[in-house]
Order: C-alpha cells, then structure tokens, then sequence
C-alpha cells in the first residue's frame, strides 16, 4: 500500500511538472506578440502578388496597409462603384425613382463584357438594373443606367468625375461606366477607399444590396463575383474587377464587432488571388488593430475665459465624431491635450475656431481636431469691456 502510495505521487509530480513546462511553452511562444509588458507588438504587414492595395478603417480614415496607392491603374469593373455612387446620388436626390422604367438602348444592349442580358427596346425597371450592375457586374445594365440618367454615356462620364472631384479622387478619371479598358480611364488604389468609405457612409441602403449573393433576370440566375461573401461572414461587400489590362481586382469591406475595415486589391493574377489577398490583409487589419470613437459632433470639450462679454466662458465643441485608429493594446494610452487661443475676445461668433484638440500617443500627436465656439456671444456692455480693458493692460 505504502508503495503504491509512493508511485502515484510520483506520477502527480510528474504530471505538476508537465503543467508548468507547457504553461512556459505558451507563455514563450505568443511572447514576441505581447512585448514585455503585454503590449501588442505589430509586425510587418502581409506582401501580397498585387500591383497596388491598401487596407482603411472606416471610420477614422486611418491607412493600415498600403503599396503604390497612388498608383494610376486601370480599374475595371471597380469603375462600378462609382456608377453605382452616382445612380444611389441620383435617388437621394429625387432625381429618379427605383420604379422607374427604363428603355434599353441598343448600345446599352451591344456592350461586351459581363452582362445581364437585357434586351434592347425593351423597359426593365431601374431596380432591376441597379442589382444587375451590383450583383451581376452587368456592363449593359451599367450604360443603361448612365443613358438614362444623363442622356448618354459620355455626360454620365462627366458626371462621375465631378462626384470624384468633391471625394478628394484627385487620381481618378472616368470616361465610361462599365471600367472598359481606355488609356484615360484610370484611378487609384488610394482613391477606391475613399470611394468605398464614401458610399457605405452615404447611401448605406444601396451599400446594403451589395452583399446579395445571387440574382436571377431573365431567367438567368448569376452569382456574386466576390468570392469573400461565401468565405467570410463579417465581408458586406464590395465589387470585383478583371480587364486583361488591370488583372484580377477586390475592393472589399468587413465589420467585425463594430471594427468596419476596407480593402483595395488591384493586378492580381487570379480570381482566387484577389480574394485570398484581400482575406490576408484584412485578417491583419483587425487582428492587431483597434477603432475606438472617443468623441461626438457637439461633444463640449472644454470652457475658455471669454473677454469683453457679459458672460465669463465660451464653450468648445468639434463638429464631426472623432475615431482613433491605434494598435491593439494602446488605447489607454491615449492623452487628450487642448490648446485654446491665449486671449479670446467678444464678439464670437458660432463655430469660430478657438483652438485644437491633440490626441495624443506616447508623445505622438495622432490627430488634430479644430475647437470651435458653441454659441455665439456678443460684445459686453460698456462697464464689462472697459473692466476687462484695463485687466488685459497690466495682464
């Protein structure tokens, strides 16, 4: 009995043992992640066979990864996303209604490429359209729209470009709705984001259809080109792209627990390829990134002493949410730092700029956000200025 008593706590030594020297195995091999005090450490970003790409948060703008974003590349099918920009505009607007009946042209119904397979002559409401260039990638779907919308395509054309003008596109040049190859029609990598940001923040319900797997017209059912809708739950969106000139093309987006990222994947070599580019950066986005939103439009951020007035302080406010990108493991490390003007005087009015808020990291400045006045205040009364005149002197 003695003896057996012995072996077994031999055995639960043993097995003690074993516990701690797998327990240091794991503490060891996630330690070049952690950093030394926890802190997540980021490698380098993922290299992709890609001519350009770039990853963007959503919210805060902030670039996570990027190669040759400036790069004026021919995009393809991502032209789309403008299109579809300016019809979702055109419905804002009033301009046109989804159950609107559109007459098919026949140029609309001679365009090459990827198709719908409208009929010409024949009405198809815009609706129906509007999914065919979203799911289907229709080129014909895609000139029916711009002829209705502007007459013909070449005025469609210059319509897009005046929506990319106001986007800050400052790369970008449309002559087409479709992305059929035309050595002037070109954009960026860099430029795709904005336009992806710009479409999911503006026209959310349009943005919605994008994630829409299949869609049967005319007795044709077709699939969704973005292989990542399949894949990866978290993916909404957006268009695929492929010319033999721009190569295989992804503009992508997910939301994984309120965290929305976008991807631009343009000159990949393969269908395949593209998606598996666009899942890995992405991937590296969210696993050691972070967006938190530290402050809303008409936040008060702080009162300042307010000169010659009948009132003692002005209040700051900013006029856009702010979203602040950062590793993960730092944002508590984040500082906010106001800087106020040194003298403000009467009269100010709303929304004049008194100051700026830094966020910062480490002693990094982040970002800079304009402070501006939340109310107006007048000029004081005779007594109060002159008061107030004579402080500021010996001041």
């Amino acid at each position: 009995m003695m003896l057996m008593n012995i072996v077994l706590l031999l055995i639960k030594k043993i097995m003690d043992m074993k516990i701690r020297l797998f327990k240091i195995i794991f503490f060891l091999a996630f330690l070049p992640l952690q950093g030394i005090a926890g802190e997540m450490i980021v490698p380098a970003a993922p290299t992709i066979k890609a001519s350009s790409y770039v990853v963007m948060d959503f919210n805060s703008g902030d670039i996570l990864v990027e190669q040759n974003t400036e790069q004026k590349l021919p995009p393809a099918s991502l032209t789309k996303i403008m299109t579809i920009y300016v019809v979702a505009s055109e419905l804002a607007n009033g301009k046109i209604s989804l159950e609107d009946e559109v007459l098919v042209s026949e140029k609309a119904w001679r365009t090459e490429g990827s198709r719908m397979f409208i009929e010409v002559n024949k009405q198809v409401k815009l609706d129906d359209l509007l999914h065919g260039v979203i799911i289907q990638s229709g080129n014909d779907a895609s000139v029916a729209l711009a002829e209705y919308i502007s007459g013909t395509e070449s005025v469609f054309s210059d319509l897009m470009n005046k929506h990319a003008e106001q986007l800050g596109m400052n790369n970008s040049h449309f002559v087409n709705s479709t992305g059929l190859p035309d050595p002037d029609h070109y954009t960026t990598a860099s430029d795709l984001a904005k336009l992806a940001q710009a479409l999911i923040r503006d026209y959310p319900e349009v943005y919605a259809l994008h994630k829409i797997k299949e869609f049967t017209f005319n007795k044709i059912k077709q699939h969704n080109r973005n292989k990542l809708l399949w894949r990866d739950r978290s993916v909404d969106g957006i268009k695929t792209g492929h010319t033999e000139e721009a190569g295989y093309c992804l503009v992508a987006s997910a939301d994984r627990e309120g965290m929305r990222l976008i991807s631009v994947v343009m000159g990949t070599d393969g269908m395949n390829a593209r998606a598996k580019a666009s899942q890995a950066i992405l991937n590296y986005g969210f696993r050691f990134f972070e967006t938190h939103k530290l402050y809303s439009a008409g936040d008060l951020i702080t009162s300042v002493k307010v000169w010659k007035a009948d009132i003692e302080n002005l209040n700051l406010s900013i006029n856009k949410d702010i979203y602040i990108t950062v590793p993960r493991g730092q944002y508590e490390k984040l500082e906010p730092v106001v800087e106020v003007d040194t003298q403000i005087l009467a009269p100010v009015n709303k929304g004049d700029q008194k100051g700026v808020l830094n966020i910062m990291l480490e002693n990094k400045n982040i970002t800079t956000v304009p402070l501006l006045a939340l109310e107006s205040i007048a000029e004081g009364g005779i007594v109060n200025r002159l008061k107030d005149e004579v402080y500021l002197l010996f001041e």
